[in-house]
């Protein structure tokens, strides 16, 4: 029997997890191929101080936390990355003829003995997680060059191939200084670390006197480094070579995607976009991780009652679920789960997308391409006539689009779908303002849901930090929830890079529409009446949603502050 399985079968005998959910975990560790400690946590059946404590305890080893242990460089030396990785262990730390090893299953003697012949010490095993024992892998034997030896790698007299004015440039030396080692280890550098820091996006931005490199992390944007100006064009070129574009067309936007393979069969793609600025090209890069896209709605951030209504309303025969949200707040991550649990093999269901963010398998997937006709109003019109039972279209834009998404939901279909709104009773204004008229509104929508991202407080160092009650019920606290909370911060530490914050979690505003709500707004209520009607019938606003998730020590006051509205 596997270590993964030996050890499953010991956390269900230990009740720390059912049988149904170590079942789960072994389907998922199929299809994904990563191990069974892994995929538990992953689906949040267990953390990761929950299996090292209970390895130590059933194994009678001591437990070793290794995001609080700084790891000497000449004991890693000792012990080559291949070994770690293909025996699940790291070393920690020597005590004289003893070399003291951290393992995910210290009764691996065939591991012990093979280190011994290696190193030549006794070895002394300790417990830590898989996960844990390869992210400290991942940390102390990954270290790429650093920003300041890559640019060593340059010379100053040879990177000069900007002309001043601009189109100046022979494309040949561009194309031959794209190439150049130094120019593609910077590019290389540039994208690994934003994956490593868990970025969402990369800028990379000329200007008149600096070129700076920027990356979105959960939700902020943060200045990473600042190249030699000169290197702009090369920079372009090559991000343009390695993403399929025309590196002489200069004075267009070009929208292109990069497929980088990342050893263990792990892939990650960036969207590009390339922008002409008045100092240059600008770039923008989307990262587009499958393997960190949750599908999981209990895991997106939901409260039960908003759960429920969301639950309700996308499993319904037909009818219209509308998430709202500015760019960047998730729609899409709550659309995709709403999705792969409708997805069934009796259900045909077709997207509309702008651009196709994943693939998921089991869905029909149509990008759009504007240049030529197929719009979102064009795709949906195609849709109807492919038998769908299950139609999720990108955004409602336009009138002719609303209409034929609301027509969908009135003859039999599920329609699922974007707006750029503010909340959630604001959404049902927006579609008034493009003209569909109120009884088709009526008609045809299930329910609206408003989100936005906040930045978690981070784990590893989040403490108490008291606020006056009399700010906290400024902010919108009740009474009794300003008596009981009680509020948290990140003082910073290694794990969030000192910033305090580490993950982002969804505040979820959801609108069920009831049949008051219906007769309210064919009487033609304001925004603020329907909004108002929803809260006394039980709906939480942002604002509430993000001080129940402060309440719950998850985020802190000035995240809520800084992406919700008061009431």
């Amino acid at each position: 029997m596997s270590n993964g399985n030996r050890i499953g079968e010991l956390l269900v005998r230990e009740k720390l997890i059912s049988l149904q959910q170590l079942r789960q975990a072994q389907e998922e560790q199929k299809r994904t191929g990563t191990t069974l400690g892994a995929t538990l946590q992953k689906l949040g059946y267990v953390s990761d101080g929950d299996i090292t404590t209970f390895l130590s305890t059933q194994y009678k080893v001591p437990a070793v936390n290794l995001d609080e242990y700084e790891i000497d460089a000449d004991v890693l030396k000792l012990i080559g990355k291949e070994v770690c990785e293909k025996h699940k262990i790291i070393p920690v730390s020597r005590a004289g003829s003893a070399l003291i090893v951290a393992m995910a299953d210290p009764t691996n003697l065939h591991a012990i003995d093979d280190l011994k012949f290696l190193t030549g010490f006794n070895v002394e095993p300790m417990v830590a997680s898989e996960n844990a024992i390869m992210a400290a892998v991942e940390r102390y034997y990954n270290v790429g060059p650093s920003y300041e030896e890559v640019m060593a790698g340059f010379d100053e007299g040879e990177i000069g191939v900007t002309a001043e004015g601009g189109d100046a440039v022979d494309m040949n030396d561009l194309e031959k200084a794209s190439e150049e080692a130094p120019v593609v280890r910077l590019v290389n550098m540039i994208l690994l670390s934003a994956i490593k820091k868990g970025a969402s996006d990369i800028h990379i931005e000329p200007y008149e006197k600096k070129l700076r490199v920027r990356y979105r992390v959960d939700g902020v944007l943060l200045e990473e480094m600042a190249p030699p100006l000169k290197l702009r064009n090369a920079i372009a070129s090559r991000v343009k070579i390695m993403s399929q574009l025309d590196i002489a067309e200069r004075r267009l936007p070009q929208d292109g995607r990069i497929k980088l393979k990342l050893g263990k069969g792990k892939e990650m793609d960036f969207r590009v976009s390339v922008l002409p600025t008045l100092w240059g090209e600008k770039i923008c890069m989307r990262l587009l991780d499958k393997s960190n896209l949750q599908l999981d709605m209990t895991k997106l951030g939901f409260d039960k009652k908003p759960l429920d209504d969301f639950q309700w309303a996308i499993h319904q025969p037909w009818g219209m679920v509308l998430v709202t949200g500015p760019t960047g707040s998730g729609k899409t991550t709550t659309l995709y789960s709403a999705l792969s649990e409708l997805n069934k093999v009796a259900h045909n269901i077709s997207t509309a997308e702008d651009p196709v963010e994943y693939n998921l398998h089991g869905i029909n997937q149509v990008q759009m391409h504007e240049e030529i006709g197929l719009n979102f109003a064009a795709a949906l019109r195609a849709f109807l006539r492919q038998d769908p039972d299950i139609i999720m279209v990108g955004e409602i834009r336009d009138f002719e689009t609303a209409e034929i998404a609301v027509k969908a939901a009135l003859t039999g279909h599920m329609v699922l779908s974007t707006l750029h709104t503010n909340d959630a009773p604001a959404t049902i204004s927006r579609l008034l303002n493009m003209g569909v008229e109120p009884f088709l509104i009526t008609a045809s929508v299930n329910l609206v849901l408003a989100q936005r991202l906040a930045r978690k407080a981070c784990a590893d160092c989040k403490a108490d930090f008291p606020i006056d009650k009399q700010v906290l019920l400024d902010i919108g606290f009740t009474e009794d929830q300003a008596e009981r909370a009680r509020p948290m911060k990140g003082v910073g530490c290694r794990t969030c890079n000192g910033s305090g914050y580490k993950g982002r979690v969804a505040l979820y505003e959801v609108m069920r529409f009831s049949e008051s709500l219906k007769d309210m707004v064919l009487q033609g209520a304001s925004t603020a009446e329907l909004k108002a009607a929803a809260i006394r019938g039980g709906m939480l606003t942002l604002r509430m949603s993000g001080i129940q998730k402060v309440i719950d020590g998850m985020t802190t006051t000035e995240e809520i502050l800084r992406v919700t509205m008061a009431d």
